[in-house]
């Protein structure tokens, strides 16, 4: 199973979120210049978290993305499935029933054995990914990595998050 590049660079900025202070945010073209990506590929994957409601995009001069909800409930599970969607990595396409040696259909009806296989092999891969949060690899990086590659890391963010104001209730509110 091959995942595409998309789920690593998803993977790598929602961690790099979960770095940044309170309600701050880090802009899209500061993570895709962190992972040496191009900012319209990286855009793309950041939508689809956006949509999948792991990270929330903020407008306006200082806004940029934030995780949506506390690194604790965000899986990898969630960040495959926005980026590479629901269907399983195996499609069965019931080539056992093509060619010269297709019998009629009700020689067929046992659901294929490899087909099976696969499907088990998933529900194994998602439930691995579903005990993975994203807290635990943050905590994992930041208490085992090269203190270096750690520093560099916090420095970026430090760097790069945006502060957003925390908007006073007008005095009809208050």
């Amino acid at each position: 199973m091959k995942l595409g590049e998309g789920v690593e660079a998803a993977i790598h900025c929602a961690a790099m979120l979960a770095g940044v202070e309170g309600n701050s945010t880090m802009s899209g073209a500061a993570m895709a210049e962190a992972f040496g990506l191009s900012p319209s590929y990286l855009l793309k994957h950041l939508n689809q978290l956006t949509t999948a409601g792991i990270l929330e995009s903020v407008s306006g001069p200082a806004g940029g993305y934030r995780l949506a909800r506390p690194a604790e409930r965000i899986t990898l599970l969630d960040i495959v499935l926005a980026v590479e969607g629901r269907e399983p990595a195996f499609r069965c396409g019931e080539i056992r029933q093509r060619g010269p040696v297709k019998l009629d259909a009700k020689a067929y009806v046992k659901p294929c054995g490899i087909n099976a296989a696969m499907l088990k092999a998933e529900r194994a891969y998602r439930a691995a990914l579903a005990e993975a949060k994203l807290s635990d690899i943050v905590a994992d990086f930041m208490n085992h990595a090269d203190p270096r590659t750690v520093a560099a890391s916090c420095a970026f963010v430090e760097r790069h998050q945006r502060p957003q104001k925390v908007q006073q209730p007008s005095k009809r509110e208050r």
